[in-house]
């Protein structure tokens, strides 16, 4: 990396590129500018953009990454070009040169309140953008799980119609080929198939998808597999729309749909239960009695299939940002401990497929939608929540590149009395020959 040019004078870039150095214990590995139009840093290095000293003044009241990112949402900061380079080029740094999060002695306080005094950056508390969620109650009851839902789900059909392809499939795809060779569509329906392998579904099978999303699962299965579909979600703009898809593809015979909480669900004796990208909701004091009641729902010898993402001990709910703007109250472990959750429960896990690399291209191919008609985006939700969820897929899809964040596919069954799973070793080869046409 270059050396970045002496300025001529000191200006509010070199001011904030000094304090950062003191607050993360090591210069910036990105060029400043700031709005005065003083510059500092690497010269071949991505460019922040720091429009405004009402972002300073949100950063001292909220150091760390909440406060960054409610002034990136704002447009108080901005970076020019790749926005996913600036952060490969943050973590790097984090990994490599020990950068740490804000950790302000009492005399870096006062000297960071000196500076944004001679900046002109003190004042009352910037309130949260419009776009942060606002929740009540006690952690995961029943009330503050459906807001949390509703926060990010009942953003609008319109906006996940505009984002996501035909199948309405919000979660991670199956990438059988090249990208030449697959689109998004072809990985989303490719996931659809081997879940419904998985479950071993036939004609009249009876399904319940816990948290069913916009139905990709439960439609494709009632019409390509003529299961009978119990779908479960807590989001109202998403059961309008499953029952409205069930009734135009004529399924209503094959496909329910209930709006309720989980714990609410009733009956036992389902063929197969999934639940894709949904346990990561749950929260962990409460993940035991969720997989309690997958065992309790599925009959003896019948299939579960888990469909989740897992981070480790640091951040397992995704950091500030993805609990404040995106999914509150979202928890995730290590994929071993899943494992132990569902074995302690009775279910006896046959298999476990992680799909890390399948969700770079998942998210990766939603970025560039959201890019490529970033104007009807904004039109639809408004320039913050574009703002947000241009970083939330841009972080995402790193999240999972550099295996800061896994997905997986548990597959377990709930073995009868004596022991008997109804599976044989050979099926797990047939799931995947299937798919890759061998």
């Amino acid at each position: 990396m270059t050396t970045a040019r002496t300025d001529v004078r000191t200006g509010a870039a070199q001011r904030l590129a000094a304090l950062a150095a003191d607050a993360l214990g090591g210069p910036l590995p990105v060029r400043l500018r700031a709005w005065d139009g003083s510059e500092t840093g690497p010269a071949d290095a991505p460019v922040v953009v720091v429009r405004s000293r009402r972002a300073l003044r949100r950063l001292l009241w909220q150091p760390g990454e909440l406060g960054l990112t409610q002034a990136y949402v704002t447009g108080e900061i901005d970076v020019e070009g790749d926005l996913a380079q600036g952060l490969r080029a943050m973590w790097a740094a984090v990994r490599e040169r020990g950068l740490h999060p804000p950790r302000l002695s009492p005399a870096d306080g006062a000297r960071a309140l000196a500076a944004a005094v001679r900046l002109g950056a003190v004042g009352p508390r910037p309130p949260a953008p419009a776009s942060q969620a606002r929740l009540r109650g006690g952690l995961h009851s029943r009330a503050r799980d459906r807001a949390a839902i509703s926060h990010h789900y009942d953003l609008s059909n319109d906006f996940y119609r505009l984002l996501l392809d035909d199948s309405m499939a919000y979660s991670c795809g199956y990438w059988t080929g090249t990208e030449s060779e697959a689109g998004p569509a072809d990985a989303q329906r490719a996931k659809l198939e081997l879940i419904c392998r998985k479950l071993g579904l036939v004609p009249g099978a009876r399904l319940l998808d816990i948290g069913c999303g916009w139905g990709s699962l439960t439609l494709y299965a009632a019409q390509e597999h003529k299961a009978h579909v119990t779908a479960v979600t807590l989001a109202r703009e998403q059961a309008a729309y499953v029952r409205e898809r069930a009734r135009e593809r004529g399924l209503e015979d094959r496909v329910e749909v209930v709006c309720q909480d989980y714990r609410d669900v009733s009956g036992s004796a389902f063929d197969a239960v999934a639940t894709v990208e949904m346990g990561e909701h749950v929260g962990d004091d409460e993940y035991p009695a969720f997989a309690a009641a997958l065992h309790r729902l599925v009959r003896p010898r019948g299939r579960v299939l888990v469909q989740q993402m897992s981070r480790g001990a640091r951040a397992p709910g995704g950091g500030a940002f993805i609990e404040a703007f995106v999914a509150p109250d979202m928890h995730m472990r290590p994929m071993g401990e899943t494992v132990g959750l569902l074995e302690a429960a009775g279910l006896e896990v046959r298999s476990v497929e992680s799909m890390r690399e399948h969700y770079v291209r998942t998210i990766t191919a939603w970025h560039h939608t959201l890019e490529e008609r970033w104007n009807d985006f904004v039109r639809l939700v408004g320039e913050e929540t574009a703002r947000v969820w241009r970083l939330y897929l841009v972080g995402g899809a790193l999240a999972f590149e550099e295996r800061r964040m896994g997905v997986d596919q548990f597959l377990a069954v709930r073995p009868s009395t004596t022991g008997d799973s109804g599976l044989t070793g050979a099926e797990a080869g047939d799931w995947h020959r299937h798919l890759e046409g061998r």
